[in-house]
């Protein structure tokens, strides 16, 4: 397992490198950093050629990607153009972006999984079918849809909770955006768990487990749900990096000034510091959970071994 752990370690440099190379490249070859600086006033050949050197964009792009991975090992992320760090911005951003995903994978853990396993040992029942066409109709509506609903009625109308939320809020606060940003992952969860438990119900080891007289409780948890576990893990490994880097939406309808906040106006100023500093962070963060659900499939399924 270490060795295995210590390989995939190796293999993400040069899949970090690849990744944020692609996304410089995209964002700074692609615009003009220094005209976005000025928006429609057209700066002064003397000033802008002034900026350009001091952002280091007179150089060749290769040059000026080695020079901004050299400040991001040396803990500097640029800086932005309203003068602040970009880490400044990030220790703002990231604390709450973290809470409001955590509430969102705890949401979508808890009752996917719960509806997924009621659902596949209840196949073709009234129960299987009104779970799947309930979580066919949330992933047919848009976040922003359900998220203004769900901020009118539950904020506004009946007063259970905060329609905005505060950088500095409490976790209790974060409950109904975490469900707003869950939702479709939900969906997907409760879907997924449903067909890898009807799959694995009719495999011989279930049978086996029934035939010695197993109680149901313990074939279901110890065997049909842990083997069941690994493609939704899979999911949600991805799904973690997904939430924080797309809950632009639901942190537009609840005000919270987190990552997806961040990257929204950074993109709208082209402020290219603060983009490529935020989605070099998340690169990060799909790496370290694609790691984790690498190593959690040897722990739901003693049949995977790593040399």
């Amino acid at each position: 397992m270490g060795r295995h752990a210590l390989r995939r370690l190796l293999q993400m440099i040069p899949v970090f490198l690849g990744t944020t190379f692609l996304i410089f490249f995209m964002v700074y070859a692609l615009g003009d950093p220094v005209a976005a600086l000025f928006g429609d006033r057209a700066p002064d050949p003397a000033t802008a050629a002034r900026i350009r050197k001091d952002l280091y964009l007179d150089e060749p792009l290769w040059r000026q990607y080695a020079h901004y991975m050299g400040q991001v090992f040396s803990g500097h992320f640029g800086t932005a153009f309203d003068g602040r760090p970009v880490t400044d911005l990030m220790a703002d951003a990231f604390p709450v972006t973290l809470r409001l995903t955590l509430v969102a994978v705890l949401f979508e853990v808890a009752l996917g999984l719960t509806l997924g396993v009621a659902t596949g040992l209840r196949r073709g029942r009234g129960l299987d079918t009104s779970v799947l066409l309930l979580t066919l109709v949330v992933v047919s509506v848009p976040t922003f849809v359900s998220g203004s609903v769900l901020q009118y009625v539950i904020g506004v109308k009946w007063g259970w909770t905060t329609p905005s939320v505060a950088p500095d809020a409490p976790l209790g606060q974060l409950v109904l955006p975490g469900v707003v940003l869950g939702l479709v992952s939900l969906a997907y969860t409760t879907r997924l768990t449903r067909t890898s438990i009807v799959e694995n119900a009719r495999a011989d080891y279930v049978r086996t487990a029934v035939a010695k007289g197993l109680p149901r409780r313990r074939v279901i948890v110890r065997h049909l749900l842990r083997n069941s576990l690994i493609p939704v893990v899979t999911f949600l490994g991805t799904d973690i990096g997904a939430l924080m880097g797309g809950a632009i939406v639901t942190e537009r309808i609840f005000n919270i000034h987190g990552v997806g906040y961040q990257l929204y106006q950074g993109i709208l100023r082209q402020n290219s510091p603060t983009v490529v500093g935020f989605v070099t962070i998340l690169v990060i963060v799909f790496l370290l959970a694609n790691l984790l659900v690498d190593l959690l499939y040897a722990v739901l399924d003693p049949r995977i071994r790593y040399a």
